[in-house]
């Protein structure tokens, strides 16, 4: 297996039967090899730095249903709530003032904010903080409305496709939903110019091997910019409350093969990641992730955006989760850095 890791590192691709037995024949040798690779790729092309990103989580209204989400719209026992634009704007004010220099905006598919407001509240960030990327991450749009929001000054765009094969999408999720539909809207992010983010569950329920070629594959069709992966946590008040968590050891070893395939990509080590072993936000950092997310959401709604159970920081202040994680990634070798922390584009 060791031979298939390194052709993924030379040549950045395998084809599918490869893939199949790369992921079926592991071992902790070789998922270990992987992993310190991913690393040393890291280094080569980002250096030590870890990039932040100050999360606002600014709704959990959502029209969706899907089987996994904690927000989905059937949970009747979530205790919902929207952050007004001053609300919005003071998380903003408080993340700058800490060093932040990328805001992410995510929240479920709500549509009290129509195009007309994300675009004022897209402007508002931008015109305030001209010298900060903005991230958004609110769903499946339509292309006018990704048009909307580009043109007020958004800069990225993260939409998890949760997972490339047809079929299983359908199993995740209730049948008005549809995984093409998904995979349309990142090509047409990209289309826009945005730096765009993809990204699948490691461990869903279901889930094969089979499954995880395919999103190995559409991952480097796309080529994204970014690309987020954490384990499936179940979430309490979903159809999947008794199904088992995705690894660490899965999670740490697909990041590796992200970091091999996608060289330049911006790859978080995910909250999920930190839920389910308390280091492995830095675990996920030494297997080729070289970002980070904390919180910037207002301690008062933290506990009540729980797309799983036992989400970690939910009582953290924002200068609390900031400062935790640049201890952390010290002790690591790494330095958090507060610029907006852009791909940085493959030389020809």
């Amino acid at each position: 297996m060791k031979r298939l890791i390194d052709k993924l590192h030379q040549e950045q691709m395998l084809t599918a039967e490869e893939f199949h037995r790369l992921l079926a024949n592991r071992s902790e040798e070789t998922d270990q090899y992987a992993r310190e690779l991913a690393n040393q790729v890291r280094q080569e092309v980002y250096g030590n730095k870890i990039y932040v990103r100050g999360l606002i989580e600014f709704t959990n209204y959502c029209k969706n249903d899907c089987y996994y989400c904690g927000i989905r719209r059937s949970n009747q026992n979530a205790q919902r709530y929207r952050l007004t634009e001053e609300d919005i704007l003071e998380c903003c004010r408080q993340g700058y003032e800490l060093g932040f220099r990328t805001f992410v905006l995510q929240g479920g598919e709500d549509g009290f904010f129509t195009d007309d407001r994300i675009v004022q509240i897209v402007r508002k960030i931008k015109e305030q903080y001209p010298d900060c990327a903005l991230t958004l991450s609110i769903g499946e749009k339509s292309e006018e409305s990704y048009r909307a929001y580009r043109e007020a000054g958004a800069d990225r765009y993260l939409l998890r496709h949760e997972t490339a094969d047809p079929r299983h999408y359908m199993r995740l999720h209730p049948l008005e939903m549809s995984g093409e539909n998904r995979k349309s809207c990142l090509r047409i992010l990209k289309k826009l110019g945005y730096q765009t983010g993809a990204g699948f569950m490691v461990g869903s329920p279901l889930q094969t091997v089979d499954d995880l070629v395919e999103d190995f594959l559409f991952l480097k069709e796309l080529d994204p910019e970014m690309v987020g992966i954490g384990p499936f946590i179940a979430h309490q008040d979903t159809p999947f409350c008794n199904e088992r968590s995705g690894t660490l050891d899965d999670t740490l070893f697909y990041l590796a093969l992200l970091r091999l395939m996608l060289p330049n990509v911006l790859l978080p080590a995910t909250t999920a990641l930190g839920t389910i072993h308390p280091r492995g936000r830095e675990m996920g950092v030494l297997s080729g992730a070289n970002v980070v997310m904390p919180n910037l959401s207002p301690v008062s709604v933290r506990k009540k955006y729980m797309l799983y159970d036992g989400k970690i920081c939910t009582g953290d202040e924002a200068a609390e989760c900031r400062m935790c994680l640049s201890r952390r990634m010290e002790r690591i070798g790494c330095e958090v850095v507060t610029d907006r922390g852009d791909y940085k584009k493959r030389l020809a």
